[in-house]
């Protein structure tokens, strides 16, 4: 019997596979952190034998060539990507065995030109099909990651290759992505958790409506996405290593200091109301949760030194496993325990916390600026009259246009409005960080529009 195991990396939307017959295992779209595969291997008491990239990514750093190095296993990318490394070619209509598994190669361009996927097969009978970023549940993978000029192609090579998918594959087969449980490479969200062919004949744009349509509103819904992407496809063409998790240098107070003057970032990874509450002026607050390598890989200017500040060493080693998944592998330094430690006296600054009850009670609410830092897509949904908006990952570039005075700013959770307020407080603004989910404002009798 053919078992399926997900690794999931929540951190950044996506997973990976492991399956086996019991014998053999093959692995698609391995994270870089290989250990938890491995793991995964070890405790089912298989080789891994075969791992396959479905399509050179865009949104994190690749383990599969570390992978392959460290278990001896063929590595399997498509014959056109133009790698620096040693891999076995494949291409469409390619058959690969692996033990009593039988892996059928599929041509399903569109989120790249070369994606690839593989349909899992035992005894003839197909089980599942791992999609990569082409089929996804509810949606597909987004077509724009190539650049503008190749969007339109690359929707339309989508749209194809989710029928093709749907027409070469029985309705049983359970449908496995790697995009699509949070991560930015979907195009629009996606729905419910096991998926089959079947299912999404009933449910997917793709396969519900014309050729047309489907190329309309996936373009139209197209936001923006992370910067650090930018880097992910020629890190992944060159032949990245493994992760390197060796603990970072302990940082003291004084270097710390010295860090945020010379204009490295020093960011802090606890709550943000720890951070609101306390916190060494100039530095950053990124809290540590399955938003961090997203957002501080997106904002950070790539390859400056990052030193970080948490409240114990596993969040410190947390962080770090987070960021090498995205090619920040080089932590400067790192200090952790209670700011009586770290900051050995330092002035500590606090800005206010509030919630949109407050807001709504603020009778001069006309006195202060109030940033929205959400992304385009949801200002359409939804926003308070008289806001300003500045996306979050416009906002270092944009605060100029913000007028004097008090800056309420908030997102659609708390999470992005604590990163923006640091930012802010750490060029001197006067700001209160709205710790308060956006559904509340209206709640609260604030009025809510759209456009």
């Amino acid at each position: 019997m053919i078992e399926i195991v997900a690794i999931e990396t929540p951190e950044l939307g996506d997973r990976a596979y492991l399956a086996t017959d019991g014998v053999a295992a093959i692995v698609v779209d391995p994270q870089r952190d290989i250990d938890r595969v491995e793991r995964v291997a070890a405790e089912h008491d298989v080789p891994i034998t075969h791992v396959f990239e479905t399509h050179i990514h865009n949104d994190y750093i690749t383990g599969g060539l570390a992978l392959a190095r460290s278990t001896g296993a063929a590595y399997y990318v498509n014959a056109d990507d133009r790698v620096s490394f040693e891999r076995t070619p494949t291409v469409d209509g390619d058959r690969v065995d692996a033990g009593a598994m039988q892996i059928q190669v599929i041509g399903t361009p569109g989120h790249t030109y070369t994606h690839l996927a593989y349909a899992l097969s035992d005894k003839g009978h197909v089980l599942a099909v791992f999609t990569g970023g082409s089929l996804l549940n509810g949606s597909t993978g987004r077509t724009d990651l190539l650049g503008a000029a190749h969007k339109l192609a690359l929707t339309r090579a989508q749209f194809g290759s989710a029928h093709r998918l749907a027409a070469q594959l029985p309705g049983t087969a359970a449908v496995y992505p790697t995009h699509g449980f949070g991560s930015f490479c979907s195009a629009t969200p996606t729905s419910g958790g096991g998926t089959t062919i079947a299912d999404e004949l009933r449910v997917n744009p793709a396969l519900t409506s014309s050729e047309a349509d489907y190329v309309e509103q996936l373009l139209a819904g197209l936001d923006a996405y992370p910067a650090y992407y930018a880097h992910m496809g020629p890190a992944n063409m060159a032949g990245p290593s493994g992760a390197d998790l060796t603990p970072p240098r302990v940082a003291d107070p004084a270097e710390l200091l010295r860090r945020i003057e010379i204009g490295e970032w020093v960011v802090d990874l606890r709550s943000r109301t720890a951070f609101a509450a306390g916190h060494l002026v100039g530095s950053l607050n990124f809290e540590l949760d399955r938003n961090l390598a997203t957002y501080l890989g997106w904002l950070i200017p790539w390859s400056t030194p990052l030193t970080l500040i948490g409240e114990t060493p596993a969040s410190i080693a947390a962080a770090q496993r987070d960021l090498c998944r995205i090619g920040i592998d080089r932590i400067e330094a790192a200090a952790s325990g209670e700011p009586s430690v770290w900051a050995a006296g330092a002035d500590l600054e606090q800005f206010p916390t509030a919630d949109f009850d407050e807001l709504a009670r603020r009778a001069d609410r006309g006195s202060l600026v109030l940033l929205d830092v959400r992304l385009s897509g949801e200002w359409r949904e939804g926003h308070i009259p008289g806001a300003v908006h500045i996306p979050l990952h416009e906002l270092s570039a944009r605060m100029r246009e913000l007028a004097d005075g008090e800056i309420w700013v908030h997102c659609g959770s708390g999470y992005r409005a604590a990163i923006a307020a640091s930012l802010l407080a750490a060029r001197g603004r006067h700001v209160v960080a709205v710790d308060d989910n956006f559904s509340e404002a209206a709640t609260a009798g604030l009025p809510v529009v759209t456009d």
